[in-house]
């Protein structure tokens, strides 16, 4: 898996997401790739989660202005970190002048300088997966316990709450089974809990959290094995229910939090998705064990009339390229399209 990360100048982050199945060692290297381009986007990172047990997450960037591509900056960044990265880089994030790197397995969250990928410091988290910043916090989801498939499992997850500032944690809140990505509207800390390591007995909850007490106040029955959610600018949270590869698909849900319920249900499976103004750009590779096959989409669903206005954006033919189509970003000031 990887994940992508643009800077603009302190303006904004945003992330991208890919799966690479081959078990491939990157060395340090410098790459032409394209023409430099000067707008408000320094670059991305990008995230590869590497395979499980590998020990082999690398980080990687692209310098907009200069149209290169650096593969595993971190090494030669940071040349006395021994295992370097670690196992399953997971997500990232950035908020002020440090970039946040979740290495879920090897339980930490590592916090590098934004320009120079330099470590300046690690929170360990168990089982970590997603971050979100608001008002000099950064919140993290953390399954608590370890990798384990069991319908039975006892661990529920928490949300992490850490200081930016000091880089320690000053609160948790526990939340359902598996919390996955998490988003903020209004004062309230929305998280999608999954329940993925207690297949077939899967969670099927948003737990709400105040921000100001740092307490879960409720949970919002939504459907089964939840994993992604982001809102948009009109108070609705977009949340992704994986299904369960069997009979029930993947769907996409808009929650209205002003309302308090779901306002509309897409038939349209997600394995990861980019909001940009009005426009949420869908990939979905969905598969099947009855078909033993993958569905592949690639939508455009605009936000505020709540219609899909594409299945397949990619009207060239160079979708017949993507074998397996996993992460997707668009650049906020070329609106360049990125999937991976």
């Amino acid at each position: 898996m990887m994940r992508y990360i643009y800077i603009l100048l302190a303006v904004l982050a945003v992330a991208l997401s890919s799966c690479r199945n081959e078990d491939i060692v990157f060395i340090p290297e410098e790459v032409p790739t394209t023409q430099p381009e000067y707008t408000d986007v320094d670059g991305f990172y990008l995230l590869c989660e590497g395979n499980m047990g590998s020990n082999k997450a690398t980080l990687d960037w692209f310098d907009a202005r200069t149209g290169k591509y650096t593969r595993n900056i971190f090494p030669k960044a940071n040349p006395y970190e021994v295992k370097e990265m670690g196992d399953v880089g997971n997500d990232l994030g950035i908020y002020g002048s440090k970039l946040y790197v979740v290495v879920n397995v090897s339980n930490k969250v590592l916090v590098l300088d934004k320009r120079t990928a330099k470590k300046l410091g690690q929170i360990d988290i168990p089982n970590c997966r997603f971050v979100k910043f608001y008002k000099g916090y950064a919140y993290i989801t953390s399954y608590a316990g370890p990798v384990q498939i069991d319908p039975d499992y006892k661990q529920k997850g928490y949300v992490a709450k850490i200081d930016t500032a000091t880089m320690k944690e000053v609160d948790r809140c526990i939340v359902g089974f598996q919390p996955d990505q998490l988003d903020i509207v209004n004062g309230k800390i929305y998280v999608a809990n999954s329940g993925g390591y207690m297949k077939p007995n899967y969670e099927n909850t948003l737990s709400v959290i105040d921000v100001a007490t740092f307490k879960e106040e409720r949970r919002i029955p939504i459907a089964i094995n939840l994993g992604l959610c982001k809102a948009d600018r009109h108070g609705v949270l977009w949340v992704v229910s994986r299904g369960d590869y069997y009979e029930v698909p993947s769907r996409l849900y808009a929650y209205d939090t002003r309302k308090d319920r779901i306002v509309k249900t897409f038939d349209v499976p997600v394995s990861s998705f980019w909001l940009d103004g009005d426009l949420l750009y869908v990939v979905s590779t969905q598969w099947s064990y009855i078909t033993m096959s993958n569905e592949v989409t690639y939508a455009v669903i605009d936000v505020n009339k709540m219609d899909v206005l594409t299945r397949n954006f990619i009207t060239d033919g160079t979708d017949k390229q993507i074998k397996i189509p996993y992460g997707i970003a668009v650049n906020p000031a070329t609106k360049d399209i990125y999937v991976t």
